[in-house]
């Protein structure tokens, strides 16, 4: 099974959020996945990205391939500081 990590959209018509999700390459953009890794948010202003490290890690190690935009995501995330909690 080819696994990516890739984007699910998510929210109302003209109102996009999308999951960061690590699927099967053969399901639909929208079907089924195998775990939810992060979000992303772009009409907010500066967009939001929020992603499991670990996860993300996990997944790489295991083989999995990201798609161009997720690559693009995740290189955002990890050059952003984490948010003070």
């Amino acid at each position: 099974m080819a696994v990516k990590l890739r984007l699910m959209r998510m929210g109302k018509k003209k109102q996009p959020t999308y999951r960061v999700v690590a699927a099967d390459s053969r399901s639909p953009r929208d079907g089924r996945f195998i775990e939810i890794i992060g979000t992303y948010e772009p009409r907010a202003d500066p967009s939001v990205v929020k992603v499991d490290r670990a996860k993300v890690d996990k997944w790489l190690s295991q083989g999995a391939q990201p798609t161009e935009t997720v690559a693009k995501l995740l290189k955002i995330a990890a050059d952003a500081p984490a948010p003070a909690e």
